[in-house]
């Protein structure tokens, strides 16, 4: 008789790679409705750390559970603990501290995971700046980004860069008894699944382009609003129970009032605003007492202002572009399900219908989501306008995939239009007018040689050595350390070589060599010019037909002195530079030179409040420190 093998003791499964942790679907509010009690709570799937603490205290994020108000601290939730681990986490409750953290810790860690995914590469938050004894701006690695559940006593939450954190309120609701929430009962921001989801995004977004945060024209923090919406709305598609039961509700028609299109209902109600924070695409109608959906109307844009309002526009036509494409791939389905008509049968749909059309509407969330934001990468670095952000959709888009079988940039395209949203100094609507131009397209310009010239510099420097080395390293420090020796090596390189850095003067507009500034502005120091490279990021991706598009996205900044009828202003300029790490080409130069004069004109008109009225700038960034307890304190 053989002889079984020895078992290896040694030998032990491998770690899972998802943590699964149940929590709100969208908030507690669902759990107290018999429609939505059944799909009131999910189980979110978190990536799994093995060195996870309490708190949680892990790799990007640490729960810290103080309550100011009440001056003492919560315990923190053991998220490793056996009882926790055999049951995916603590049962959802709306009284219990540790839940509150579970629930922070699952819907952030799910966001980063999003970006990550999307981008091909990790996430980092802002750097922190430090003054050296030398009197030197130092930036410090910032590991984690702290998360208080607890940390207001109102109906705020916000996301704090000088603190690095996010801070979430707690208040009670309205005592008007026609919103549907108990009467003076506590709401818990923490517990809201797109609060949540917002502020992380907010956070991920600063450490992404830290100068959004400055409003030099009226789309920039409109922008950083309405993209964390978009993320946490369309993170509403990931949760399968939720997307089936809305798909059945609305007979699968998603431009109906649905909670996929809605933010933060409970918040909104126990707010007393008799609807959702904000809604995709409807609103309620105060006069008839319905909900009531958008009309798309291309001069909207043109007299809003006020940032959440503006925000909500490019979120509408984004959320419109979505539904086209979903229509479109659930086309056939309806065909077939009506028999060639194209018009359902009254009652409810089948169960597999229903989860067909759910399956589309996912597929296509996702890819819209991964679009917008893949689009960041194409965003110049400063003044960022929503005419340029689809500019970068459809050039991010274009470069990954030719074939555009779905016409998902003809949706953005024609969505984007119907709400008024254009880029400046394009022809047309068309995908190739919108796609940002190459240098050789729009100089007279690039000639072979200098090309060549440009290919010589960046292999001179060892740039694509370089990147391939990032590619090897396992800790997000060692990333940050090697992304920051790359910046130094090509800052010094710029300087160091005149006829490089006058050329890559000519393709980004800004002083990198002799420059002829006008007489009213100043860019140099002791006779130098001043520039940051302020960021190095590559990235990987597969193409539609299985290339790699191996790419490096490098930032150059500068600010200058500009003075207008006697006033000093700081105007900040910047370029992206696309390279094609396989050709050495440099394929797109995305930026705000200081040869725009007009643009600097109406940054600092916009600065200084034209026609007299006090700008969005002086409004939301009184507080230089915390734009965002401002902003959301009056609109959440």
């Amino acid at each position: 008789m053989a002889t079984p093998p020895p078992f290896h003791l040694a030998s032990q499964a491998p770690p899972p790679a998802r943590r699964l942790l149940r929590g709100f679907a969208f908030d507690p509010s669902l759990a107290t409705k018999l429609e939505t009690a059944l799909v009131s709570e999910i189980t979110y799937k978190v990536p799994w750390e093995d060195n996870l603490q309490p708190g949680p205290v892990g790799e990007y994020i640490e729960v810290v559970d103080y309550d100011p108000a009440s001056q003492c601290f919560y315990a923190p939730v053991d998220l490793n603990g056996p009882h926790v681990l055999g049951q995916n986490g603590l049962r959802p409750s709306e009284g219990n501290p540790q839940f509150h953290q579970q629930m922070v810790y699952s819907v952030a860690m799910t966001t980063i995971d999003r970006f990550e995914r999307a981008l091909g590469r990790k996430a980092f938050w802002t750097d922190r700046l430090v003054t050296a004894p030398n009197q030197w701006v130092m930036s410090e690695y910032v590991q984690r980004l702290r998360i208080y559940p607890h940390g207001l006593r109102m109906a705020n939450a916000y996301y704090s860069r000088a603190k690095g954190s996010l801070l979430f309120g707690y208040f009670p609701a309205t005592e008007d008894l026609s919103s549907g929430q108990f009467p003076g009962g506590m709401v818990f921001t923490c517990l809201s699944h797109d609060v949540i989801a917002h502020e992380t995004t907010h956070a991920l977004l600063d450490g992404f382009h830290e100068h959004f945060l400055e409003a030099t024209n009226p789309d920039v923090l409109a922008f950083h609003e309405a993209f964390a919406d978009i993320v946490a709305l369309f993170q509403h598609f990931t949760f399968p129970e939720v997307l089936r039961h809305q798909i059945a509700r609305t007979r699968g028609d998603l431009r109906s009032e649905n909670l996929l299109a809605q933010l933060a209902a409970q918040v909104g109600l126990a707010r007393g605003t008799h609807g959702a924070l904000r809604d995709a695409i409807g609103r309620f109608d105060a006069e008839t007492g319905r909900w009531v959906r958008h009309t798309p109307d291309p001069t909207e844009l043109d007299r809003t202002t006020q940032v959440h309002a503006r925000g909500a526009i490019l979120v509408a036509a984004v959320f419109d572009a979505f539904l086209s494409i979903y229509q479109d791939r659930s086309r056939d389905l309806l065909r077939l399900a009506s028999n060639g008509t194209g018009v359902l049968a009254q009652g409810e749909l089948h169960p597999d219908l229903v989860n067909r059309l759910a399956q589309e509407a996912a597929k296509a969330a996702g890819h819209v989501l991964n679009m917008c934001i893949r689009a960041l990468d194409y965003c110049p670095p400063v003044d960022l306008t929503f005419g340029e952000y689809l500019r970068a959709l459809i050039t991010a888009d274009m470069d990954l995939m030719q074939e555009d079988e779905h016409h998902y940039r003809v949706a953005f395209i024609e969505a984007f239009r119907r709400r008024g949203i254009y880029p400046r100094d394009v022809r047309t609507l068309s995908e190739d007018s919108l796609r940002w131009a190459r240098p050789g397209e729009v100089q007279d310009g690039l000639p072979g040689e200098t090309e060549q010239m440009l290919a010589m510099f960046i292999e001179s420097i060892g740039l694509r050595a370089q990147v391939d080395g990032l590619r090897y390293l396992t800790t997000r420090e060692e990333i940050w350390r090697k992304t920051r020796e790359i910046r130094s090596a090509l800052h010094t390189a710029i300087q160091g070589q005149v006829a490089k850095a006058e050329l890559l003067q000519r393709l980004t507009g800004l002083a990198l060599a002799e420059f002829q500034a006008p007489p009213n502005v100043r860019v140099r120091r002791d006779g130098h010019p001043v520039f940051q490279v302020q960021a190095v990021r590559e990235a990987r991706r597969l193409g539609e037909d299985g290339r790699m598009l191996n790419q490096l996205f490098i930032t150059l900044l500068q600010k200058e002195q500009v003075e207008h009828e006697g006033n000093e202003h700081v105007i900040r300029s910047g370029s992206t530079l696309v390279l094609d790490l396989d050709t050495l080409r440099v394929s797109y130069v995305i930026g705000k030179g200081l040869n725009d004069k007009k643009r600097i004109l109406r940054t600092i008109a916009y600065q200084e409040g034209e026609n007299g009225m006090r700008s969005l700038a002086a409004t939301y960034l009184a507080d230089r420190g915390e734009p965002f307890a401002a902003l959301h304190h009056t609109g959440a």
